[in-house]
């Protein structure tokens, strides 16, 4: 991309495609960025012992005098869980709504940035500038209250960003999408519209949330024991009908799992939820109660090996204990790939005799995010001249863009996007531009980017077959061999019952040796080499495994 260019708008990802997450979009109009989310992706099965994933953010870095700010749609993991990162390395102002920015505050104050970062707040009446670029806000529905739509203005024309949402005409909060301000936008005229594709390939409108309270609130009429509420610690509007639940039964309610009691009680201090003062306990209290008297509602609805319900259900959470009778109620419906974590939680909870209801048998669960007709309404409402289908896998952009076609966009005005991708705009028209580097870096406790595809490898390695580690002492005068070779297994094969073959290893390596010393090879390198390929020979024909082998050397 050429730097300092003046009159071209350019829009691209560096996350959002392939998969759910991982969301940051950019746009850009000659020196001044504005970056829309900061999220994260959760490790796909082959990133072991990665805690998360964020996008490289290289590009911002090297452009960093440039960037006005990151503007947040909402308070999801997927949106904001990048920041403490990001905000490392890019230092530039925060613009949020009321309760996004509470959350975010929250993970800031966490990593010891929260007073080095300017922040923001905004609501749907706001209008903010940044450089030769506008930004308004219209208010959205979604599964998680304070949610907005973005509209930059740009020299170039309006671009607009859905971030996610959902047409819920009977919302929780009773706070309607502004439609009418969406169509005032697109009277006015919308240069490209960026929307939510995580539903277009489902039919119909998505359900309101105020079906899941009704549902809830029967399964609570019939529940005779404890009830355990399994939800998204962000689902708030959920949350909230669950407090509705309780209150209308007379039952306390416990509230359990790290991020559900930071969600819960930073959307109470800011107003976003209603809980009756008498009705919290500790969970210490659950077992001091009558049994029909009490709720908890906790993490663990992706069935995640240490959530709260997970810990439950395997009898191992110190202070809630699932028994025989208790109802549980997984609201959520799960995140693709995690279907495997989820059925076994379930099946764990129907051992222990519990009563379960989830959104394969029962009304406990909606979707946050637009199907076809709501993504249509969209582009009624917004009328853009060009289309980028964005947040989703691949199909599910091509699903959105077959949309946008059947609504009169024009197929050549329609651009699905990889990461990095750029869409230039000069002139009222579009082309595909120039890619920006971009990828992913892997967060490992606390080192950033310092786990890469090499080290991937090795751990998938070690996984697989094992590692064997050979031990030799040489003397340091005449390079004999003085002790060993010493073989050390561990995830390769039983040592007990596999005697015969690590002691046929022993000789492998100790003929290695010699003839290593009897060619005069001295160098480590070389030494350590032929052991590898020596005994990963045997072993592999003696095996069919490939064990990691690591030769360590030393002279005495």
């Amino acid at each position: 991309m050429t730097k300092n260019q003046r009159g071209k708008l350019t829009i691209f990802a560096l996350g959002g495609l392939d998969e759910i997450g991982k969301n940051m979009y950019v746009i850009q109009y000659g020196n001044d960025i504005v970056v829309i989310d900061s999220g994260l992706m959760f490790p796909e099965e082959d990133m072991l012992g990665i805690d998360i994933v964020i996008p490289d953010i290289t590009y911002l870095i090297e452009n960093q005098d440039k960037v006005r700010g990151i503007i947040l749609t909402h308070g999801h993991e997927d949106h904001i869980g990048g920041l403490p990162y990001i905000l490392r390395q890019l230092n530039v102002p925060i613009y949020a709504t009321k309760l996004t920015m509470g959350l975010v505050e929250h993970k800031l104050r966490e990593a010891h940035i929260l007073n080095d970062t300017k922040r923001i707040i905004i609501n749907n009446h706001s209008e903010v500038t940044l450089g030769s670029l506008k930004a308004t806000f219209f208010q959205t529905n979604h599964s998680i209250p304070d949610s907005v739509g973005v509209c930059i203005e740009t020299p170039e024309g309006a671009v607009v960003h859905t971030g996610d949402f959902k047409f819920d005409m009977t919302p929780v909060n009773e706070q309607t999408a502004d439609i009418h301000k969406m169509a005032e936008i697109g009277k006015k005229g919308v240069l490209c519209l960026l929307s939510d594709s995580t539903n277009a390939e489902r039919p119909g409108f998505t359900g309101s949330e105020r079906t899941v309270g009704e549902s809830l609130k029967e399964v609570f009429r019939k529940a005779k024991q404890r009830i355990i509420v399994a939800t998204f610690a962000s689902n708030i509007h959920r949350i909230q009908q669950v407090v509705d639940a309780c209150h209308m039964y007379g039952r306390k309610l416990a509230v359990v799992g790290r991020s559900m009691v930071n969600v819960v009680n930073i959307a109470s201090e800011l107003g976003y939820l209603n809980i009756p003062s008498d009705m919290l306990i500790d969970p210490d209290d659950i077992n001091r109660l009558p049994a029909h008297k009490v709720a908890v509602i906790s993490t663990g609805s992706q069935g995640e090996s240490m959530s709260a319900l997970t810990r439950m259900a395997n009898a191992s959470h110190r202070k809630v204990e699932i028994l025989p009778g208790d109802t549980v109620i997984i609201a959520a419906t799960p995140i693709p790939g995690n279907e495997k974590l989820i059925g076994r939680t379930v099946d764990q909870l129907f051992r222990i005799g519990a009563d379960v209801v989830y959104s394969n048998i029962a009304h406990v669960h909606v979707s946050g995010h637009g199907a076809e007709e709501d993504l249509k309404l969209m582009l009624n409402l917004i009328k853009p001249k060009y289309f980028i289908p964005i947040h989703g896998e691949y199909r599910m952009l091509r699903a959105h863009a077959q949309l946008a076609e059947s609504v009169g966009v024009r197929p050549e005005n329609i651009f699905i996007c990889d990461n990095g991708d750029t869409v230039e705009f000069m002139g009222g028209k579009a082309r595909y531009g120039p890619k920006v580097p971009t990828g992913k870096v892997l967060i490992d406790g606390l080192g950033v980017g310092d786990v890469g595809n090499i080290v991937l490898r090795d751990r998938k390695l070690l996984s697989q077959d094992g590692i064997l580690v050979v031990v030799v002492t040489l003397s340091k005068a005449n390079g004999a061999i003085l002790s060993g070779p010493d073989i050390i297994s561990r995830g390769f094969v039983y040592v007990r019952e596999s005697e015969k073959l690590l002691e046929e290893a022993n000789q492998v390596v100790g003929l290695t040796m010699e003839k290593c010393m009897k060619d005069q090879v001295s160098e480590w390198a070389s030494l350590k080499t032929s052991i590898r390929d020596s005994l990963g020979k045997f072993l592999f024909e003696r095996t069919r495994r490939r064990p990691m082998i690591l030769p360590i050397i030393m002279e005495v």
